[in-house]
């Protein structure tokens, strides 16, 4: 018996088996990639930490290191020491690369009383440590986020930044070099010692970034609203870690 298509029935149920047989199908690739997925995301995690503590490509120090070398690099200059951070109290454990800073953040919007857990990697390079933190915010059109590394005075020996919606050729430019390579040497302290952060300014004057205490960085033409929003990140997640950065120049 031949089926007539100019049923509205017909419509109804063939609309139903389409999305039925386009969700299985969807689903099942999902969940076919769901390990390729996670692994990509942790070798990226891996190389973002890496570059903010000048662990870069071997051919072009503006890049991250080869996705094949990520984690036998990642071994070889951080290894377990990974540390989650609760007020002044670090606790080693490899749990903190799993620590994911928005999750965290709703949180403590969910429970004002909930205190952040934050996630420290340690690293060490030529000799010297790297603080390696995590921080995420606010630009124009969606979340920014950043990896800072610090030395124990929280002065900025490097980052790397990121966004997922920002505009190309303006508030995207916080991924290009001559941005993130601005913040290296940076203080977050003034000469009194006043947590400041760190600033993004028009008209800071000081286009080869050679001021190094003035706790500002000269602005992406632009993009102020980005710049503004990467400032807050960056004041608002460093000024968490500050008890637990007390404790090391204690101990020096």
């Amino acid at each position: 018996m031949a089926i007539d298509t100019s049923k509205n029935s017909y419509t109804i149920i063939f609309s139903i088996v389409m999305v039925v047989v386009v969700g299985s199908l969807l689903a099942g690739i999902s969940s076919s990639l769901s390990d390729k997925i996670k692994t990509n995301k942790k070798i990226e995690k891996m190389q973002n930490i890496l570059y903010a503590m000048g662990v870069t490509h071997p051919d072009d120090v503006n890049e991250s290191v080869p996705e094949a070398e990520a984690e036998k690099l990642f071994e070889k200059y951080v290894g377990d020491e990974q540390y989650i951070i609760v007020g002044a109290t670090a606790t080693k454990t490899n749990e903190a690369f799993k620590i994911e800073v928005k999750k965290e953040q709703d949180k403590v919007k969910a429970d004002a009383s909930y205190e952040q857990q934050l996630s420290l990697f340690i690293g060490k390079k030529d000799g010297k440590d790297f603080y390696v933190v995590p921080v995420r915010g606010n630009g124009l059109w969606g979340p920014v986020w950043a990896y800072m590394s610090l030395d124990k005075d929280m002065v900025v020996q490097g980052a790397y930044f990121d966004h997922q919606t920002e505009t190309p050729g303006l508030g995207a430019n916080i991924k290009e070099a001559f941005f993130r390579d601005d913040f290296k040497g940076e203080h977050v302290f003034d000469a009194q010692g006043n947590y400041q952060g760190i600033a993004i300014k028009k008209g800071n004057l000081d286009p080869k970034n050679e001021r190094k205490t003035d706790n500002a960085v000269d602005a992406m033409a632009g993009a102020t609203i980005t710049g503004d929003g990467v400032a807050v990140m960056i004041k608002k997640g460093l000024a968490l870690y500050i008890p637990y950065f007390k404790t090391l120049k204690n101990k020096s």
